[in-house]
Formats: C-alpha cells, structure tokens, sequence
C-alpha cells in the first residue's frame, strides 16, 4: 500500500473544505464537433500502460489505472461535477503521458514523482480515508468513474501528447503562457466564468511591512535602492492582456509577476499593490499561475450543461482529444 499523501493543488482540500453544489450530470460524453483521431504511434490502454514512480524513496512500476485515481482525489474535490472530475481526468492522464516522455528532472530515471511542486498531486488510501472517513468508498467509486469514463483518451497537438497544465481559478480569463513559460499555441488565454460566488477564498490579502517588503526583494535583488521613503518605493505596474501583473518596478528593480507572487508569498499574479499605514498591502484574486484549464472555472461549464470534452476544448484550444 502507498502510503503517502503530495502537497494538494486546491487550498479547499488543504482546509478539508468540501462544500459545493451541483447541477445535473450531462449525459453526453463526446460533441459532434470535437476533432477526433487515431495516432500514428500505438497506445497501450490504462489497465496496463506502466509508470516509473519515485515513490518512498525508490522507483516503483505502477500501472496507470491505479495510479490516475489517486492523483485525481489530489487534484480536484471529489464533490465537483462529474463531467469537471472528468475533463480533470484526461488533463491528468495527458500530463502524466507528457511526463513520461519527458522523464521527472528530480529523479532520473523515473517518469514522474508524488511532488505536486514537480510533477502530479498524489493522495494515496490511506490518506483519503482518513480525510473521507465512511464516505470513502462513495467518493471512491466517484473518482473511478471519472477515469474509466475516459479510459483511453487524451490531448493532442499535431500529433503530440500536450503539457495539460491546469490551474485552480481565474479571474474572467486564463493566462497565457508565452507570460509564464513559453508560448504554446493551446495554452492561450480564454475566458473563464468562475466569480466570488463559486469560489473560497477567492479573494485574499497579504500585508508586509515596509521591512520585510523590503528584506524580499533583496533577497532576490541585492541590487534593489530603497533610500527613498516608503511610499515612494512601488513604480509602475504593467498588467497582462488577461489583467494579471506582468511586471512591477520595486526599489527601482522590475519583477515579474511571476517572480512578484514567489517573493511575496501571493496565491496568483492578479493582484493590486498600494501602500498604507500599516505596510504594502497585496490584494489578490484567484489562485494559481492561470494558465490552462481553470479547475473552478471548469465545474461552472459543467454545472451549466457543458460536458467534459467540451471543457477541455474551450481551455485547451487547438488541441485534439483522441479516443481509441
């Protein structure tokens, strides 16, 4: 039995927090106009296609079908829409192909690790019973079916297993990704109906004092002049196309966003910065780096009718889901 539990994605799990409601399932597993194909290269199914797993501290081969699950109760409440749990299902799939092909950068010679930071969330047995305590076995057979629904199928473009990278929610638009890594042509920035109203903690503040502001840049920038007053250290703030930060001048320093939410703790790179009495305020929307498929922007499509192909394809445009 595994017996480890990775870092969970969503703050909701983090805080055992399961309290959504939801719509009816959508029967429909697969629209008329969703671009299907055959690969070129053979595809071993689920129950036997094998992963290389850094796992306790060695590689274990582990049989996808029974490793998917639990890196999907990992990734996304069990209480979210089916059809939410199973577009999650084929990212998850997707991503962990991807992964195979590409190898796990911290442990060479495994396809991928239980690290969220590195490779996939991972929540074994053990640690789903003690958080689902009797309903276990119902949110189990929930989780299973989400991946046996979409047994076989995965993201495609131009022929290649795609980086299926998701996110936990936006704000009215995903980001995207040529303003976090590289550009991708299917991980490009759409909208994303998830408000307030669906979403805990969607909006958080973070509060630094002028000194620990100023000890965080530094840090990073040693480079950084803070001889002037305070509330002359912020300069401009220049906002991405979907509105997230995608640079702001500290001490005379530009930072990215990117770098901005690692320096100072912030759950996405949507945020506004102002100074007060009290420090640098941080008021931040979302959570997450915002590119690819919004998780909760994902269970309102499904909870208004959407069916999970047509979810991955409106956060994954250009891309193909391949069903043999």
């Amino acid at each position: 039995m595994l017996l480890i539990c990775a870092a969970l994605v969503l703050t909701a799990y983090l805080s055992g927090r399961e309290e959504w409601k939801f719509g009816k399932d959508a029967e429909t597993l697969e629209s008329p106009e969703i671009p299907l194909y055959v690969p070129e290269r053979p595809y071993v199914p689920d129950d036997v296609h094998m992963l290389r797993v850094w796992l306790d501290g060695e590689i274990r081969d582990v049989e996808l079908e029974t490793y998917l699950p639990h890196v999907l109760a990992g990734e996304m409440p069990v209480l979210f829409h089916p059809q939410a749990l199973r577009a999650q299902a084929v990212a998850a799939r997707s991503y962990l192909l991807c992964k195979q092909e590409q190898g796990c950068k911290s442990h060479p010679g495994a396809d991928v690790c239980c690290d969220a930071s590195c490779c996939t969330a991972y929540c074994a047995d053990a640690a789903l019973q003690e958080r689902w305590g009797q309903d276990f076995e119902a949110n189990m057979e929930k989780i299973r079916s989400a991946v046996n629904e979409t047994a076989g199928q995965y993201l495609a473009y131009e022929g290649e297993i795609i980086q299926a990278v998701f996110h936990s929610s936006s704000v009215s638009r995903t980001e995207d990704s040529a303003n976090v890594w590289n550009p991708l042509p299917y991980l490009v920035s759409v909208d994303s109906p998830e408000t307030e109203d669906d979403v805990p903690n969607y909006k958080t503040e973070i509060t630094l004092s002028a000194q620990e502001l100023r000890d965080a840049v530094i840090s990073a920038y040693p480079q950084a002049n803070f001889t002037a007053e305070a509330a002359n250290w912020v300069g401009e703030i220049r906002n991405t196309e979907s509105g997230r930060v995608q640079d702001v001048t500290i001490g005379g320093v530009r930072i990215s966003g990117t770098e901005a939410r690692r320096l100072f703790g912030l759950r996405s790179t949507s945020f506004a910065l102002t100074y007060t009495d009290d420090g640098f305020r941080f008021s931040v929307t979302g959570y997450g780096h915002g590119v690819g498929m919004s998780q909760y922007g994902a269970n309102v499509m499904a909870k208004e009718g959407a069916s999970y192909s047509e979810i991955l394809m409106h956060y994954y445009p250009n891309t193909e889901l391949v069903s043999l």
